[in-house]
């Protein structure tokens, strides 16, 4: 098995032209999405994110760490939440994402986890 991250891609632009009645339903089908990963056994984790203008970026590199308020790629489309699901392979992965994207309406990337370190590390 090998876990994937399932990434919901959006903007606030997107997000506002949404009706109240829309998002509602939205969350109805993603909640039965999540109910369904976890009937599957296949769900790890998963969780919504607020505004990228939330987001603090922290540089630890130098003497100092450095904190920026806001995303840290200046990009018209954030994250806006995600599910972490563990399955056979990419294709088992690529089938709860087009699921996932129907539920949340909007596109979903798939990325798997390392499995081991790379060997340059």
């Amino acid at each position: 098995m090998t876990q994937y991250l399932l990434s919901v891609h959006g903007n606030e632009e997107q997000y506002a032209a949404v009706s109240e009645e829309e998002m509602q339903r939205a969350f109805a089908d993603v909640d039965r999405f999540n109910q369904q990963l976890q009937s599957d056994g296949v769900w790890v984790f998963a969780g919504g994110l607020q505004g990228a203008e939330t987001a603090t970026v922290v540089d630890g590199r130098g003497e100092s760490p450095v904190f920026t308020d806001g995303p840290y790629l200046e990009t018209k489309e954030h994250i806006g939440g995600f599910w972490i699901i563990d399955v056979a392979d990419l294709d088992a992965a690529l089938v709860y994402a087009a699921a996932g994207s129907k539920a949340c309406q909007g596109t979903v990337e798939v990325r798997p986890f390392q499995s081991e370190p790379p060997a340059d590390a």
